[in-house]
């Protein structure tokens, strides 16, 4: 059965009223919230590395969509120039659409993929999610606090050479859906992105080197059938290790639980218990 329309759907006024409500309320949070934003930068990488990772660039999709992710590409250029070498202190909050700013034509944004409503269509600054979340999985392997993440409620694509668990990114969508991550610790982290030909790259530095690491990973993945609609669940974990004591786990939790309604007809294998 199809799913109903929400009334900001049917009526697009009504739509843009909302967003501009939202966006209005999150301007307010940032100047009475208490929160102190991320505002220094830095050329030169602190000591030692945390986290690195990468993600490519573009994938096998349709012609119209391959436009999208060229323009993704540039879009992400922006962001990358916007975030790198971004210093958080301890007591700071670093705020994806802070630093980003509000992705416009003005500023160089393309129109690019955007997944809204169950369905992928273009908008301006479409794309940027891929730079969220790779700083969320660099920031899940880090003692960092994520005090704000969203991700997408369906799932609009097969997985083509995945590598991270389903729905451990993060999504943002100027300036209420937000991506956060606060800086309780003593230490001074430090966020690094650039783009390569092929590849979109960061990692997570720090000014002291940390004497454990974390290992994050999926439990209980499974695709479900309900009639004609297909869903897909599953849990996001971290162990916290000691890096000096031959691996031990310190700490064991279970970071997100994920349900999500499927967009496409799953291999029958997968829907296999």
């Amino acid at each position: 059965m199809p799913q109903k329309k929400l009334l900001s759907q049917r009526h697009p006024v009504l739509y843009k009223i909302a967003v501009a409500k939202h966006r209005l309320r999150r301007r307010i949070d940032w100047i009475t919230g208490g929160k102190t934003y991320t505002k220094s930068k830095s050329k030169e990488p602190l000591a030692f590395r945390v986290k690195k990772h990468q993600s490519k660039l573009l994938k096998k999709l349709g012609e119209h969509e391959m436009q999208w992710q060229y323009n993704k590409v540039e879009n992400l250029k922006i962001v990358v120039d916007c975030i790198n070498g971004t210093i958080l202190k301890p007591g700071e909050t670093f705020s994806f659409c802070k630093t980003v700013g509000k992705p416009t034509s003005r500023r160089g944004f393309k129109e690019g993929m955007e997944l809204s409503f169950g369905e992928a269509k273009p908008g301006v600054g479409g794309g940027i999610c891929q730079s969220s979340n790779l700083l969320h999985w660099l920031a899940l392997h880090s003692p960092l606090d994520i005090t704000e993440r969203h991700h997408h409620s369906f799932d609009p694509f097969p997985d083509d050479g995945r590598v991270l668990p389903w729905a451990s990114g993060a999504t943002v969508f100027y300036n209420y859906l937000d991506f956060q991550i606060t800086n309780n610790t003593q230490w001074t982290f430090q966020i690094n992105l650039w783009l390569t030909e092929k590849l979109l790259e960061g990692e997570l530095r720090v000014n002291e080197e940390l004497d454990f690491a974390y290992h994050v990973f999926e439990k209980n993945h499974k695709f479900i059938r309900n009639g004609n609609e297909y869903f897909r669940s599953n849990e996001i974990w971290r162990n916290k290790i000691a890096k000096f004591k031959s691996g031990a786990i310190l700490k064991e939790e279970c970071i997100a639980k994920n349900f999500g309604r499927v967009m496409y007809v799953p291999d029958p294998e997968l829907l296999k218990s």
